[in-house]
């Protein structure tokens, strides 16, 4: 069959009372590319190469955003029941391959509303649910609720190789608990415990964006990858959590540092990821430097 014609089918996506937005994903902001008037009259504004997570977060707020930027990155198609303005929709992510595409550059989100598209909604969320709770089984740290290492690890080593074809960058910032072992040996491992998952969740809260991720490795240190370019920022941004943590006031009788659990922290922003060392050894050589500060 010949080719339609591309303005045709510019045309044709403009016209659709369905609202749509196709998002660029082999990028790292994930830019949203193209967007119809539909969308455009629900989102409040033009959205072309604003980042799709930013956009998310802004219509749905932010933890579903979370999960909708996790099924992005693991390139699922799958579907959420939203509510924009007062109507349910069913929000469709579906990826887009061309060719012989291994991995899919472009996603396209559907905004699917009325009584069709909604009907048995509740059963759909419902099951939902279960299935990602059978995932997160898998991919989340049991104590924190972060992603585990072996799940961080396969964002990190797939956003890697997105940053070094872009030509972009990406910043880590490792956390360590400071006398850690000391605070176990007075309060016990269940204390312990609470107090991982108090400061886990602390610092998934302050997670800029949608696109920021968390995870728990098996060595105990904490850490968040993010796409920014920009190292003072992101010292800025570790230093509030390191102070945010300290404020949650869990008392530490040995600690040297305070009377309080603190964590230390080391900021490292690969530039491209040129050098000639792959996402792990990035990660190491950073995690080193923090145990010898």
């Amino acid at each position: 069959m010949k080719s339609i014609n591309r303005k045709i089918l510019e045309q044709v996506i403009e016209a659709s009372a369905e609202p749509l937005v196709i998002v660029r994903v082999d990028h790292p902001d994930w830019p949203v590319v193209w967007s119809n008037h539909a969308f455009e009259s629900i989102g409040g504004h033009e959205t072309r190469d604003e980042p799709f997570a930013v956009v998310i977060e802004q219509l749905v707020g932010r933890e579903l955003a979370l999960d909708i930027s996790e099924a992005l990155r693991t390139r699922r198609e799958t579907s959420f029941p939203v509510e924009l303005g007062g109507r349910e929709y069913l929000l469709a992510l579906k990826p887009l391959a061309i060719d012989d595409e291994t991995e899919p550059r472009f996603y396209a989100a559907f905004w699917r509303g009325g009584v069709g598209a909604v009907a048995g909604s509740e059963m759909h969320y419902a099951l939902l649910k279960a299935k990602r709770r059978i995932r997160d089984l898998s991919r989340d740290d049991p104590v924190t609720g972060l992603l585990n290492e072996r799940a961080f690890f396969d964002v990190l080593d797939h956003d890697w190789a997105v940053v070094a074809r872009e030509k972009s960058s990406l910043a880590l910032v490792v956390f360590s608990f400071d006398e850690f072992d000391a605070y176990v040996d007075v309060f016990g491992r269940h204390a312990a415990d609470s107090c991982l998952r108090r400061v886990g969740q602390t610092v998934r809260r302050s997670l800029r964006r949608a696109s920021d991720v968390v995870g728990r490795l098996d060595s105990g240190e904490i850490v968040v990858l993010s796409h920014a370019s920009d190292e003072s920022g992101m010292r800025d941004f570790a230093a509030r959590i390191s102070a945010a943590v300290r404020d949650l006031g869990l008392h530490h009788p040995r600690s040297a540092a305070s009377k309080f659990v603190t964590v230390s922290y080391r900021v490292g922003l690969s530039s491209s990821a040129r050098a000639k060392q792959s996402a792990r050894q990035f990660l190491d050589r950073l995690i080193l430097k923090l145990r010898r500060f």
